[in-house]
């Protein structure tokens, strides 16, 4: 299996796709601007309690104020709010938890109003991103997550992976962590630090440590609250650390300092996958020359189609995800309908299993599989079910079919459910059903040109079009588009773009900044 991880950076969000024997199973997209990443740490004031929750909203500076229950503390509070006081109290200078005195651990039997009121600083850490209508979710339970380890403050233990079964290893692991980890720090070691050196193991350590010495630093400098002390790491890092597996055969990325960035990352946890991170200078935009544009837009939507015309209609609820198993065109044959039945089950099963991890849907998913009979197939799809879902990260838990042919599927939820926009705007008449003639298409195109070099003294312009348009442009020995580089100067370049609509287009300037010339403004 050739796996390879697609990074497409732009001005306003970044991309990344994993491509599995060049299928698409894993995407995520995030905006470059936006600050409420699940992992971040803000120094923030509680705003209000709610004894009846047992919780508080603290303002993080979101729309919506952030949720904080009384159980998301941590055992440690105490320990956490001790050095929190002491180390606002004086800012000049970085305090060591090793000169803190331990403290009692908070029982759970006590209210949130027996330890917090309103006013209070707090240091806390996003756990869940917004979601609908509901804000963050916060934890005072800090971590920094590494490739190996996960470094946790005000705590003592060491914990391994119980994905990592050998009794010696699990061993050396604690015995290489515990000589080398700092007073009243806790370590969660993570599987894929098995079989792992000391002195990688030691690196990203210390690595950890450094993020953790500036996070306080960053919060004894905070003028106001709140203020966001702590960044998971840029963009393409922050979303390539959990993806990132030793078996990848290439990153391509499109961007000069992403590429630096990835390749900066790889240098530390995994030195010798250095050189699997490659620079993308193509003009094709990426994602249409390693075909993920044309997956997207067949893998999201409401309507799924997989193999011999069987389909998926998913929908999305405030409470769950339903997915509904649907047999398409294939024979209704009565009496090979079980046979049937089984086939469109498990190639269904390994869509959905695709699919959950694509838009990283999560919660409880309800999926309505076609009726079976045999007792032996509904047991052969809940096992074939159980392993596909082997290779998701999420913590999940999936039920046997129930007598209705259901199968309930719980997993965890970080993000919102990704919503990629598969239908396309009409670029003509932008809603209200008077379009142009399509023959003067290119007429239009060369208008828009015109503006852009003779008024706008754009001198070098970038033009991307559908394919079928750039084709259409592009025939013949004396082309369209030779005749307009002949006639407007040859920094004009066209070039094919995927992710366009048929009559959709867009110029961009030589900085790759775009340039608004949208059909939308001639027709006011």
């Amino acid at each position: 299996m050739t796996n390879e991880v697609i990074i497409d950076t732009q001005k306003k969000e970044i991309s990344i796709a994993l491509l599995e024997d060049n299928r698409l199973v894993e995407f995520q997209r995030e905006e470059q601007q936006q600050s409420y990443t699940a992992g971040n740490i803000y120094i923030a004031k509680v705003k209000k309690l709610m004894p009846g929750l047992n919780a508080c909203f603290v303002d993080v500076g979101h729309e919506r104020d952030a949720f904080l229950h009384f159980l998301d503390l941590g055992p440690n509070y105490f320990f956490y709010q001790k050095y929190l006081k002491q180390t606002l109290g004086n800012r000049k200078k970085y305090l060591p938890i090793s000169k803190i005195q331990q403290q009692p651990i908070l029982e759970k039997d006590k209210a949130i109003q027996d330890v917090l009121k309103a006013g209070d600083d707090v240091l806390v850490q996003i756990t869940k991103e917004p979601i609908s209508t509901k804000g963050p979710r916060l934890n005072c339970d800090l971590n920094f997550a590494g490739r190996f380890l996960i470094l946790i403050p005000f705590d003592n233990k060491i914990s391994v992976s119980t994905k990592i079964r050998q009794t010696a290893e699990r061993n050396r692991l604690k015995q290489l962590i515990s000589s080398i980890l700092p007073q009243n720090f806790g370590v969660i070691v993570r599987t894929v630090a098995e079989g792992k050196k000391a002195a990688e193991l030691d690196r990203e350590l210390r690595t950890l440590l450094k993020r953790w010495e500036n996070t306080i630093t960053n919060a004894q400098k905070a003028t106001k609250k709140p203020t966001l002390v702590y960044e998971e790491t840029s963009r393409a890092v922050g979303l390539l650390r959990d993806l990132f597996n030793p078996s990848y055969q290439a990153i391509h990325v499109n961007n000069q300092d992403t590429f630096q960035e990835v390749k900066d990352y790889l240098k530390v946890i995994a030195p010798e996958k250095e050189d699997i991170v490659k620079l993308y200078n193509g003009t094709i935009p990426i994602f249409d020359k390693f075909g993920v544009t044309k997956q997207i837009k067949g893998s999201f939507g409401r309507t799924v189609t997989f193999k011999h015309g069987a389909y998926l209609i998913i929908e999305h609820t405030e409470a769950l995800h339903v997915i509904d198993v649907n047999s398409g065109n294939r024979s209704k044959n009565s009496e090979n309908q079980e046979a049937g039945a089984i086939d469109v089950n498990l190639g269904a099963a390994e869509e959905i299993a695709r699919q959950l991890r694509l838009r990283d849907i999560g919660g409880i998913i309800i999926i309505d599989f076609i009726d079976m009979t045999d007792s032996e197939h509904r047991e052969q799809l809940y096992r074939h079910m159980v392993e596909l879902m082997k290779n998701d990260r999420s913590r999940h838990n999936i039920l046997p079919l129930s007598k209705f042919g259901l199968m309930q599927i719980t997993r965890q939820r970080v993000r919102p459910a990704m919503d990629v926009v598969v239908e396309e705007e009409c670029p003509s008449c932008f809603g209200t059903g008077h379009v142009k003639s399509s023959l003067l298409f290119t007429d239009t195109l060369e208008r828009k040109i015109k503006k852009v070099i003779v008024e706008l003294k754009q001198t070098k312009i970038h033009l991307y079009l559908h394919p079928f348009v750039y084709a259409y442009v592009n025939q013949g020995l004396l082309s369209m588009k030779k005749k307009w580089k002949m006639q407007y100067g040859f920094g004009l370049k066209i070039t094919p773009d995927q992710s366009l609509g048929m009559l959709q287009y867009r110029f961009t300037d030589k900085n790759g900044d775009e340039i608004d010339m949208k059909e939308e403004h001639d027709m006011k």
